[in-house]
């Protein structure tokens, strides 16, 4: 299960074992994934993938250019919780399964100044 939320309490929960990560830079207007298991010790992150580089997204020494995106993989332990910057003014992320990517704002309603932050973890219906 993934769960979505803050500080523990949790606003969602999704019945996924994998899911992609995307959202676009800010700044930059690129666009970013990075891919995720849920497994019972936290979010294990594989591949990412960057359609480019500049402010804040310097690309990796080992990334390889495929398809229009440089692909790499990072070596970080499980996050638990993975924790997430959402405003207003930045933008929505998308979660992606299967192919298919909805904003989270079809699940938390759109990013509000007021919680300019979001985690995700795996759960059980529990929280972090």
């Amino acid at each position: 299960m993934l769960c979505m939320g803050l500080a523990g309490v949790i606003w969602a929960q999704l019945p996924l074992t994998a899911f992609t990560l995307a959202w676009q830079h800010s700044i930059e207007k690129v666009r970013w994934e990075e891919d995720y298991r849920v497994t019972p010790t936290g979010l294990e992150l594989g591949w990412a993938r960057v359609k480019g580089s500049g402010a804040g997204m310097e690309i990796p020494a080992d990334a390889i250019l495929r398809e229009g995106a440089w692909q790499y993989r990072r070596q970080v332990p499980p996050l638990q919780p993975l924790r997430l910057g959402r405003t207003p003014e930045a933008g929505d992320y998308q979660l992606c399964v299967d192919g298919r990517c909805q904003a989270f704002s079809v699940w938390l309603g759109p990013p509000q100044a007021a919680e300019p932050a979001l985690e995700l973890w795996s759960c059980a219906g529990n929280s972090p």
